[in-house]
């Protein structure tokens, strides 16, 4: 098989609309402090259909975060464009859900209490959401904990709590900051099965950030991959193992010999950053593919 690393302009199978649910065209951003000036992204463009999953992949700090931060709503571009369903990025929005490396859960409030949060800070009314915060707790597996506080959680469980959260408002994208990066390798690989389940469930438009190749090609539909500073996305890859998937893929020689070959891409690829605005994603040949 050979990888499918797509063009901007055929990133999705999907049609109309629904290809271009999210839209970031040539999206920069520099940061300013007194006369200096750092730019952390460059030209960044790319689409993603409604109902995809999308990893993000590049060199540690390389703005990774700060493009997911952007799509969110919670950073300002400095300079182009990011458009949800056809509508200007200006702010925060409660059709978007966000997940952060940690789970940010307010101690003194129960696990139902800390899903509910989101409805209190807009204000309405607990009876509203009550079924559907039981519902999400039950789906994660947290059924009995209801009334547990924080420190009574492993850091999985505090990271299902935070899954459930950003569910609450039944919100049409869910953007992931490195949710799993501080969890030990087993419990971190029952949380990719986890949502996994969420995703197959509800559906949602995903973006995922994550240092772990391993992750990335497990979850997602496509990876994104990312250069280093000022950083723009040279490849796309299209993962090419179906839906429904568990955790068993990670296991066959195809998923070793395709996170073998993003590897290369970041560490050799990834790194470089000699290209011109508007070029694109390079569409790099390779040994794996087919249809997601």
């Amino acid at each position: 098989m050979d990888t499918l690393a797509i063009p901007l302009a055929t990133a999705s199978d999907a049609s109309g609309a629904d290809r271009g649910f999210i839209q970031v065209r040539q999206a920069r951003k520099v940061y300013a402090s007194g006369d200096k000036s750092v730019e952390a992204l460059s030209d960044v463009s790319f689409d993603v259909a409604r109902g995809e999953f999308i990893a993000i992949l590049g060199p540690s700090g390389c703005g990774k975060s700060t493009l997911l931060m952007m799509c969110g709503g919670l950073e300002a571009a400095t300079g182009g464009t990011i458009d949800i369903a056809g509508s200007p990025m200006t702010g925060p929005r409660t059709s978007i859900g966000v997940m952060f490396q940690d789970p940010t859960l307010l101690p003194w409030k129960t696990v139902l209490q800390n899903v509910m949060f989101p409805a209190h800070v807009l204000g309405k009314p607990d009876a509203e959401y009550r079924d559907r915060a039981q519902q999400l707790v039950d789906m994660v597996g947290l059924h009995g904990f209801e009334n547990k506080r924080p420190h009574e959680l492993s850091g999985g469980m505090r990271q299902r709590v935070a899954i459930c959260r950003a569910l609450l408002n039944d919100p049409d994208i869910l953007l992931m900051d490195e949710p799993f990066s501080a969890l030990d390798a087993i419990t971190r690989d029952e949380m990719n099965e986890a949502l996994l389940d969420i995703w197959r469930h509800y559906g949602k438009t995903a973006l995922f950030v994550t240092h772990s190749i391993r992750e990335a090609v497990l979850l997602a539909d496509r990876v994104l991959v990312m250069t280093r500073r000022p950083a723009t996305v040279v490849a796309d890859i299209r993962v090419p193992f179906g839906r429904p998937r568990d955790i068993s893929v990670a296991e066959t020689p195809e998923f070793t010999r395709l996170c073998t070959e993003l590897r290369g891409m970041i560490e050799h690829g990834g790194g470089k950053r000699d290209r011109r605005p508007g070029d694109g994603p390079i569409l790099q040949p390779g040994r794996h593919g087919g249809q997601a």
